[in-house]
């Protein structure tokens, strides 16, 4: 229990470091972070219960207002925002990725590479649409036409969880909790 609760709170860290990488703004008011990477490491190195844990503690944080969303940002306010839709998807494709971690046999880079691509990118991708359908008042179409914008990035940052991944388990095979 210890343990888990530590990996937790250290991978909800993650997320919120990765929110110190600069950050790209397009014109929607949806910034392009490397947060997302730090969703999809959280159900590929964790598994599907604590990853999802770790970015709620996260999420959590940024609801009291620490500023630790990309740019500085945090308190209620996000979650009325364009980007409410990736917010709320983001615990639920830490699931998703995790999920699919615990029940793959591929190699593990592999499940990682593409547990990410369908949870931090089609899961992801559904709420964000979503929310910045509702909040930019545009048509699900329009809106998945300006997240199509982040699909380039979203990429790398598939094969990115998959190396990343990989090499933990190579260097330390006890610390993927999601095959464990």
């Amino acid at each position: 229990m210890e343990r888990s609760l530590t990996h937790i709170a250290l991978f909800a860290a993650l997320v919120a470091i990765l929110g110190l990488v600069p950050q790209i703004t397009l014109a929607t008011g949806v910034p392009i972070t490397a947060q997302s990477l730090g969703i999809m490491l959280c159900g590929t190195v964790l598994g599907a219960r604590r990853g999802a844990l770790a970015v709620l503690l996260f999420l959590a944080l940024v609801a009291t207002g620490l500023p630790l969303l990309s740019g500085g940002r945090g308190g209620l306010g996000v979650f009325v925002g364009p980007t409410v839709g990736f917010l709320i998807g983001f615990p639920i494709a830490a699931f998703v990725i995790g999920w699919l971690m615990e029940r793959t046999t591929l190699p593990v880079g592999l499940a990682a590479g593409a547990a990410s691509a369908i949870g931090g990118i089609a899961v992801l991708y559904l709420f964000g649409i979503a929310g910045m359908s509702v909040m930019l008042d545009k048509t699900p179409a329009e809106a998945a036409m300006l997240t199509g914008a982040f699909l380039p990035g979203d990429a790398l940052k598939v094969v990115l969880a998959g190396f990343v991944t990989q090499a933990i388990a190579r260097m330390r095979p006890g610390a993927l909790l999601s095959r464990a």
